[in-house]
């Protein structure tokens, strides 16, 4: 999809291979000004500044504790999980 868009990316990491968990997941959730979080049909927006950490980690962690993906970090927005209404809204990266 990103290569479609013509969006770059300049790092991948493999979720399976190099996880992300707890105190490293929550390095790049807490560093960020807003953190959004698409599960199924529905996301949320998340400000860890304002926002309680074990929320944030609540629905951005999948049940092995791993950082859920794709996560991408954009600047300072990090944003986790797959929802195409987030991706149209926040990215403009998705197109029916």
């Amino acid at each position: 999809m990103f290569d479609e868009k013509g969006i770059s990316l300049k790092e991948v990491v493999e979720a399976r291979k190099q996880k992300i968990e707890g105190d490293d997941a929550w390095k790049i959730l807490g560093s960020a000004k807003e953190v959004i979080v698409g599960r199924g049909k529905k996301f949320q927006v998340f400000h860890p500044d304002e926002d309680s950490k074990e929320d944030i980690l609540k629905v951005s962690l999948g049940r092995t504790g791993n950082l859920r993906a794709p996560a991408l970090k954009i600047g300072s927005r990090v944003v986790v999980g797959f929802n195409e209404d987030m991706y149209r809204e926040y990215l403009g990266a998705v197109q029916k």
